[in-house]
């Protein structure tokens, strides 16, 4: 009988640990040893391509992380901190709930990469044998999409002052485009990424009237209703934001940890001649005047394309937000009159935000929850491109839900005791949820959707 059993413990409380037969002490110190360097964690051989594959894109020179992960002199002193990063889960940030979709760009670590990441920094962050390193993964300077096929930068540099609430700003840049192109890639990047928020990049058409009042090359600010891509002022209508004739598209956005405007093959996003380009930045003050000149970097389509990506979003901007509610929500619905294929989702909110849902309706009454993001963090807003693009057959009705937390436990709160409105600034609120839609190019994107009640 086991000495466990002569004390009366369950057998289920009894871990056994079986080795292979040894006749003498000196054969299973031999043994434990050789099992013991067999399972030895290294940063060359085990932690380095963890890092190339899901940390690098921010974690090196230039890019938004504080500190490089590159090299084991770079990444050795944040052993410990790396440690609690990945058994937290606050990094790689990603926040969608897994049983909901499935998505191309998802960062989060496997447990398998998590169990090493843990193992290396408890036995010691052993460097191991350069030897075993893989081979470096090429970064262009400045750039997460390789090298542009045009760079446009703003006109001239900005000057951020160093204290105050700065209010969204706008830069109006001619593309001088003289026939339409179709471009694969866009992406914003910040000259100051310390005072740059985000950045909305839209193209604005030949002839629009959106922001027409707006000096071409210099900073902007409107003094009366400020404006949306919709090219108009808030209407509490809920509306699906630029699929309207004439309309202002999306091009890409810029925010900390997020991921350029890419499309798949065939695809392309149409900048037509003649078009401007409008940079919508909203900058924040942090104690030192500061300069900056943001710029866009787009890639060329390299054949006419069979599909079109039309970036839009699903908006309600009627809510009131009461004091101190913890779960206020808000919902936004349009209806689909075309076929349309959807292709990625970025959910956004501002310091309230708490949780964020796209559900379809299709038109046979089934309803499919296509992300949910149960704990929205305004530091991270992320795009999820979908695994699989889903048809949205017409007459499909797509929902954008969000939820706010106005109550003093949100650390994030900037006053529990207002109530909170549609605004640009990040102590007011936003339910806008942002969509890339696929349509074959002869489909005119002003009619495949509009605003529903339900």
């Amino acid at each position: 009988m086991s000495n466990q059993a002569k004390a009366g413990l369950p057998a289920r409380l009894c871990f056994c640990y079986t080795f292979p037969q040894v006749k003498t002490p000196a054969a299973l110190i031999f043994y434990l040893a050789s099992a013991a360097t067999a399972a030895e964690v290294t940063f060359q051989k085990h932690v380095l391509p963890i890092l190339q594959n899901h940390c690098q894109g921010c974690h090196r020179t230039g890019e938004a992380a504080p500190m490089p992960l590159l090299t084991y002199k770079d990444t050795r002193p944040f052993a410990r901190a790396i440690r609690a990063a990945v058994i937290s889960k606050k990094m790689p940030p990603w926040f969608a709930d897994r049983d909901h979709g499935k998505f191309s760009n998802d960062t989060s670590l496997a447990q398998s990469d998590i169990d090493t990441l843990t193992t290396w920094a408890d036995t010691g962050a052993k460097e191991g044998d350069p030897k075993d390193a893989p081979v470096p993964k090429e970064f262009t300077k400045g750039w997460t999409i390789g090298k542009p096929d045009l760079i446009i930068d703003m006109p001239a540099a900005h000057k951020v002052p160093a204290t105050g609430t700065i209010e969204y700003t706008y830069f109006v840049v001619p593309t001088g485009f003289t026939e339409d192109k179709w471009v694969e890639t866009v992406e914003v990047r910040p000259g100051a990424s310390s005072v740059v928020h985000h950045i909305v990049l839209a193209n604005r058409p030949k002839g629009s009237a959106y922001l027409k009042e707006a000096p071409v090359g210099v900073a902007y600010i409107p003094t009366t209703a400020k404006p949306t891509f919709s090219g108009k002022k808030a209407t509490g209508d809920g509306s699906f934001v630029g699929l309207a004739d004439g309309f202002i598209e999306l091009l890409s956005v810029y925010v900390p940890g997020g991921f350029a405007y890419d499309t798949k093959p065939g695809q392309a996003r149409l900048i037509p001649a003649g078009s401007d380009l409008i940079f919508q930045i909203h900058y924040v003050s942090n104690g030192k005047e500061t300069l900056d000149r943001s710029s866009v970097g787009i890639v060329f389509a390299k054949a006419p394309p069979k599909e079109r990506v039309i970036n839009a979003y699903v908006r309600n901007d009627s809510f009131v937000i009461p004091p101190g509610d913890s779960a206020y929500r808000v919902d936004a619905n349009v209806e689909i009159h075309h076929d349309t294929m959807l292709q990625s989702l970025m959910p956004h909110m501002h310091l309230r935000g708490k949780a964020f849902e796209y559900v379809a309706t299709y038109p046979t009454g089934e309803s499919q929850t296509l992300l949910k993001v149960p704990s929205y963090d305004f530091n991270w807003q992320l795009t999820y491109r979908l695994e699989k693009p889903v048809l949205l057959p017409k007459g499909t009705k797509l929902r954008a839900t969000a939820w706010f937390d106005n109550s003093p436990n949100n650390k994030f709160n900037p006053d529990p005791k207002s109530e909170v409105r549609w605004g640009d600034q990040s102590w007011e609120e936003m339910v806008a949820g942002f969509v890339d839609f696929v349509v074959p190019v002869e489909v005119n994107p002003a009619r495949i959707a509009t605003q529903s009640k339900q």
